[in-house]
C-alpha cells in the first residue's frame, strides 16, 4: 500500500539517504519516492504507517 508522509528537516542528499535507509531496514522491498524540496516522502510498503513513521523519526526528522 502507498503511504505519504510530510518529513521536516531533510536538507541534503545525505538526509534523503538516511530516510531511505531507515525505511529499507524495516522493509527491504519498499519503494520510496522523495521530494526533498517539498518534504514529501511516498512509501509503497506492507508495513504499518506507524512503524514507517517511527523509523524515519528515529533518524531525527519530524514526520506527519
Amino acid at each position: 500500500m502507498k503511504q505519504a508522509f510530510h518529513v521536516q528537516g531533510m536538507t541534503c542528499g545525505h538526509c534523503e539517504m538516511a530516510v531511505k535507509r531507515a525505511v529499507l531496514q524495516l522493509d527491504p522491498a519498499a519503494q520510496i519516492q522523495i521530494d526533498r524540496a517539498q518534504g514529501h516522502v511516498e512509501v509503497e510498503s506492507q508495513q504499518p504507517r506507524e512503524a514507517l513513521a517511527h523509523a524515519i523519526a528515529e533518524e531525527g526528522y519530524q514526520v506527519s
